[in-house]
């Protein structure tokens, strides 16, 4: 080949790969950022994230496929024209005892757990399934559910009065038949917001669960987002919170925890790992920070128990921690009266 075709052909090469950058650029730092601040159901999804649905092939009908005993699958309808997907894990002791219907088994006495899991995937995620076995082994109830959007729920409009209105459908249903049973709300990651917003509004109605543990929480929506590891290349644009948090709240997106705490009338118990990259440790402190200083001083204890980094449970997998069936069981279960707001650990 003779040297002028070869710096024609380098240098075709060259703006072929300028082009390709510059589209690149173009699709992150304009299309993105305009989509996000004025397109409502883009940001739904990317908060959400329902359409990453694993893991796949699941046959929620059946629980026990997903390797879960003594669980039953139901269907609530918590809105018009809105059902949700719902598993009911019953306690170790239970799972061989005959009941006339299966709600009887939630007045029996045993804890129940109303556990609200985080973005994408469904309630057959492997690392929730792993959580409601230890506190099936613990012997309390599990009801966890899927939200409007997810799995096989009602693909409906998305949006966080729509998660806490599926969220407290099921606490009404849960109260309903629990009698004098325990209700412990458990909110993971973005179900740590639902879960904020639904105890505070029960809270106001004097329908207070009896506790609530928010697991990998964030402080609001907006401080994740500034915070999250998807967010670092979108940081040098100059307006980053016009473009990604200010139309949050407009767009019914606002997960304001560290609001809602300050009116949350039982026991909180945050947990959260050291080296959580999705949700940094700093927010859910922030969050913590805030209970302490905004809830009276003679409400019922608020505890941070923080888990160190060499352990690797990162955002999912606190549920290996094999300490947490006994903080489990002593928050559950043990009197709260000699506690003060304010205690730390660090495991």
């Amino acid at each position: 080949m003779k040297p002028f075709f070869r710096i024609r052909l380098v240098k075709r090469s060259i703006i072929s790969l300028m082009q390709i950058i510059g589209l690149i650029l173009f699709i992150l730092y304009i299309c993105v950022p305009l989509s996000f601040r004025f397109m409502p159901a883009f940001q739904r999804h990317l908060v959400f994230l329902p359409y990453l649905r694993w893991p796949v092939g699941v046959d929620f009908g059946d629980p026990s496929s997903e390797g879960l005993n003594g669980a039953r699958n139901l269907y609530l309808e918590t809105d018009a024209d809105v059902k949700v997907g719902v598993w009911h894990v019953l306690p170790e002791s239970l799972i061989d005892v005959k009941f006339e219907t299966a709600e009887e088994a939630l007045g029996v006495g045993n804890p129940i757990i109303l556990y609200l899991h985080g973005n994408s995937g469904s309630r057959a995620g492997s690392h929730r399934i792993e959580l409601y076995k230890i506190l099936q082994s613990l012997n309390y109830h599990v009801i966890t559910m899927d939200y409007r959007g997810y799995a096989d729920s009602t693909l409906t409009y998305m949006s966080e009065d729509g998660a806490v209105t599926d969220a407290t459908a099921v606490y009404d249903y849960i109260k309903k038949y629990s009698k004098d049973s325990m209700i412990v709300v458990w909110g993971h990651s973005l179900g740590t917001g639902v879960a904020s917003r639904t105890v505070r509004q029960l809270c106001d109605d004097k329908r207070s669960p009896n506790r609530l543990i928010l697991e990998s929480p964030f402080n609001n929506l907006r401080d994740e987002i500034r915070n999250h590891p998807l967010s670092y290349i979108f940081r040098p644009i100059p307006a980053f919170d016009w473009f990604f948090t200010e139309p949050l709240v407009a767009n019914n997106l606002a997960f304001d925890s560290d609001k809602h705490i300050a009116r949350i009338d039982c026991p909180i118990l945050i947990l959260h790992a050291q080296d959580d990259a999705v949700i940094p440790i700093i927010l859910a402190k922030k969050l913590y920070e805030e209970a302490l200083n905004s809830r009276p001083a003679g409400w019922p204890p608020v505890q941070f128990i923080e888990f160190h980094q060499d352990f690797g449970y990162a955002h999912k997998y606190i549920c290996r921690a094999p300490e947490l069936p006994s903080i489990i069981h002593e928050y559950i279960d043990s009197g709260l009266d000699s506690r003060k707001s304010g205690s730390q650990l660090i495991v």
